[in-house]
C-alpha cells in the first residue's frame, strides 16, 4: 500500500487499512475534478470512483507532520460548516489543543480584525472546501495554509494539501480526523507507536444524531423506571398500613371499645367536656358533642 522508497514508519498497521474500508473512505463521487484525477484508482460500473487508499494515507501522514511543526497548537484553526464534521472537529481541537470553528463561519474571521470572532491563525483545516468556501477564500487572502479533506468533486482552488476521501459519510469524516489526531499525538510523543493502544475511539469523532440520542435517553428513562426496585408500593399495600398500625397507638384503644360494645366516643366526652363548655359561649354550637357521640355509636353498631 506504501511506496517501497518510504521507511516503514510511514506504512499504516492493518487495523487502519480496514478502518479505511470498513468506513468507506475510498468511495467517491461519480463527477471527478481534473485535479483529484491522480487520487483515484478507478471508476466502478455504476460510475462511482474508487479512490485510492494508499495516497490517502500518505496525505494524512503528510498533513500530521505539517501540524506539528506549529509550536503554538492554539494557532492551529479546524474547521466544519457540515454537520457531520462538527463533533469531528471539536473532538480534534480537544485532542490536539487547535482553535474549533463548528456551525457556520462569519465573513471576515481571517481578515476584518474589527468583527469579534477575529483570528489569526498560522494554518486552517477544512472539512469540506465547498462548503467551507468562505474560510479557504479569506485564507488565500492571508496567505494561510490550508489543510482539507477532498472528495473526487471537490474544487480544489487554493488547497496546498488535499487529502483524498469520501468528505461526505458521517463515519469516513469522523475516522479521517480520528487518524489525523492519533498521527500529531505520535509525532508529538504523546503516542508511543501506532500499534499502541490508544484510549479515544473512533465512534466518538462520529456524527451524532441529537433527536436518536434523545430518544436513547428516553429509553433509558423507562428502562430504569420498569426495573424492580423502582416500583413503588400500592395504594392500600400491607406496608403502608402496618406503619399507621404502628404509629398509631390510639387504634387498639378504638377496637377494643368497638368490641366491649361501648360507644367509640366515650373517650372524646370525657376529654372533650371543656371544649363543650367553652363552646357553648358561640352561636350554634350547642349539642355538638352529644350529637357527634350519637352518630360515632350509630355508625359503629352498625359495623359490628
Amino acid at each position: 500500500m506504501a511506496p517501497e522508497n518510504l521507511p516503514a514508519i510511514f506504512n499504516p498497521t492493518s487495523g487502519d487499512v480496514e478502518k479505511l474500508l470498513a468506513a468507506q473512505c475510498h468511495l467517491g463521487a461519480k463527477n471527478c475534478q481534473v485535479r483529484m484525477e491522480p487520487y483515484v484508482w478507478k471508476s466502478r460500473a455504476d460510475g462511482i470512483k474508487i479512490i485510492n487508499l494508499g495516497k490517502t494515507w500518505e496525505k494524512i501522514v503528510l498533513a500530521a507532520r505539517i501540524i506539528a511543526t506549529i509550536d503554538n497548537p492554539a494557532d492551529i484553526c479546524v474547521i466544519s460548516a457540515r454537520p457531520y464534521g462538527q463533533r469531528a472537529v471539536l473532538k480534534f481541537a480537544a485532542h490536539t489543543g487547535a482553535v474549533a470553528i463548528a456551525g457556520r463561519f462569519i465573513p471576515g474571521t481571517f481578515t476584518n480584525y474589527i468583527v469579534r470572532t477575529f483570528k489569526e491563525p498560522r494554518l486552517i483545516i477544512v472539512t469540506d472546501p465547498r462548503t467551507d468556501a468562505q474560510a479557504v477564500k479569506e485564507a488565500s487572502y492571508v496567505n494561510l495554509p490550508v489543510i482539507a479533506l477532498c472528495d473526487t468533486d471537490s474544487p480544489s482552488e487554493y488547497v496546498d494539501v488535499a487529502i483524498p476521501t469520501n468528505n461526505k459519510g458521517r463515519h469516513s469524516i469522523g475516522l479521517i480526523w480520528w487518524l489525523l489526531a492519533r498521527e500529531v499525538l505520535r509525532l508529538r510523543g504523546t503516542l508511543a507507536s501506532r500499534e499502541t493502544e490508544w484510549e479515544v475511539m473512533p465512534d466518538l469523532y462520529f456524527y451524532r444524531n441529537p433527536d436518536q440520542a434523545t430518544d436513547e435517553g428516553k429509553d433509558a428513562a423507562e428502562e430504569e423506571a420498569k426495573a424492580p426496585g423502582a416500583e413503588g408500593a400500592a395504594p392500600g399495600a400491607e406496608p403502608f398500613n402496618a406503619d399507621w398500625e404502628v404509629a398509631g397507638g390510639t387504634a387498639g384503644a378504638f377496637a377494643a371499645s368497638g368490641a366491649t360494645g361501648a360507644p367509640s366516643g366515650a373517650g372524646w366526652d370525657a376529654d372533650g367536656g371543656d371544649w363543650a363548655a367553652s363552646g357553648a359561649v358561640e352561636t350554634g354550637n350547642e349539642g355538638w358533642a352529644d350529637q357527634t357521640t350519637a352518630a360515632a355509636g350509630a355508625a359503629d353498631t352498625t359495623t359490628w
